[in-house]
């Protein structure tokens, strides 16, 4: 027997469904397993669908629950829902807002308060990282140095302020398998089960609840969703909010290739422009090396004209001195040959004169002018 219910998914449903004091003890009895005694919801927040942000359907329930022990404690559930992924900032702000609320402390003996504990159930509309199991218990322990197990904590009002357990669903990996009451009550939200051609609507079988009135009452009351004009029209509202935000989200992704792409050639452009500084840095040390180079020939050469410059100053002091040389040989030249002539007019034969000068005649005569 199938049975055709409205989607759960949808956060119009989802309040729909959860606003019955039966269903929301069904539902949170399977997900805390523990048996709710009482439930009292108390504020939701519901996001208008024209909003631009991501959906997060919160509800707050004050619950009673029995624990295994047969004791009775109230403690708070912060039930969040969300389609899409979302950042965790946004769900521990809104923890953070119930840590702080007034109307979730318990007034004790000696005006003393504490916290109500709290228990935070997250229904996520997409997957977590690599985990595979479709629903994980995060609870909290409280341990000693050695690592050993500290008792009754988890009933201390002081450590129960401080610390919450959580819930995480991870409706995509609803496939259908019932193993237990949890995976009964989780069934409904299996998105395997969606109608082909209206998603509004999911498909389930009649026979696997006959026998289970909390889920048959469950399901009656999904079953009324379907007929409310209000829920569907809410429903297409939904549609129509999150295709506006896939279209923004495909939009985003686009732009941020094209950014990417755009910051893949720019790293490519610093790349480059590093090897050309590189290769700059190089051609500018090889021109440093190159002008000591030149420094150094230039200082040489400036040695050497130097050196040239000193030796030209001695060049030139002996010229001088070999022209003053030049100047005495001349003048001695010149009294040679008045004496020779003198000699030579006084009648003194050219043999006498040549040997008194002890010179040969040939040069004697060349002296005196004689042929």
């Amino acid at each position: 027997m199938k049975i055709t219910v409205a989607n759960p998914i949808y956060d119009s449903v989802f309040k729909f469904m959860m606003e019955d004091e039966r269903i929301a003890r069904t539902v949170l009895s399977a997900l805390l397993k523990k048996e709710v005694l009482t439930v009292e919801m108390r504020r939701h927040e519901h996001p208008n669908v024209t909003r631009d942000n991501l959906s997060m359907f919160r509800i707050d329930f004050a619950a009673k629950v029995r624990e295994n022990d047969g004791s009775e404690r109230l403690i708070l559930i912060e039930l969040q829902k969300t389609w899409l992924n979302t950042e965790t900032l946004r769900f521990r702000r809104y923890l953070a807002a119930q840590y702080n609320a007034e109307e979730n402390m318990l007034k004790e003996e000696e005006q003393r308060c504490y916290a109500m504990p709290m228990v935070a159930v997250y229904l996520l509309g997409h997957r977590v990282g690599d985990i595979e199991e479709p629903v994980v218990y995060v609870n909290h322990k409280a341990f000693d140095y050695d690592g050993r197990e500290v008792a009754n904590c988890d009933t201390d009002p002081f450590i129960n302020s401080l610390t919450h357990d959580s819930i995480i669903v991870q409706i995509p990996l609803l496939h259908g398998k019932i193993n237990n009451r949890l995976d009964k009550v989780l069934s409904v939200f299996d998105q395997t089960l969606v109608a082909d051609k209206n998603q509004h609507v999911i498909n389930l079988d009649g026979k696997l609840y006959e026998d289970d009135p909390d889920m048959m009452h469950l399901l009656h009351r999904l079953g009324l969703a379907t007929m409310n004009a209000d829920l569907r029209q809410e429903m297409n509202d939904e549609d129509e909010y999150f295709s506006a935000i896939e279209d923004r989200d495909t939009q985003l992704m686009e732009a941020k290739a094209k950014l990417s792409d755009l910051d893949a050639q720019l790293s490519n452009a610093n790349a480059q422009l590093s090897d050309a500084n590189a290769q700059l840095s190089d051609a500018n040390a090889q021109l440093s090396n190159a002008n000591a180079q030149l420094s150094d020939v230039n200082s040489q050469l400036s040695d050497a004209n130097a050196q040239l410059s000193d030796a030209n100053a001695q060049l030139s002091d002996v010229n001088s001195q070999l022209s003053d040389v030049n100047s005495q040989l001349s003048d001695a030249n010149a009294q040679i040959r008045s004496m020779a002539q003198a000699m030579y007019h006084n009648g003194v034969s050219l043999e006498v004169i040549a040997q008194s000068m002890n010179c040969r005649i040939d040069d004697l005569k060349a002296l005196l002018g004689l042929s």
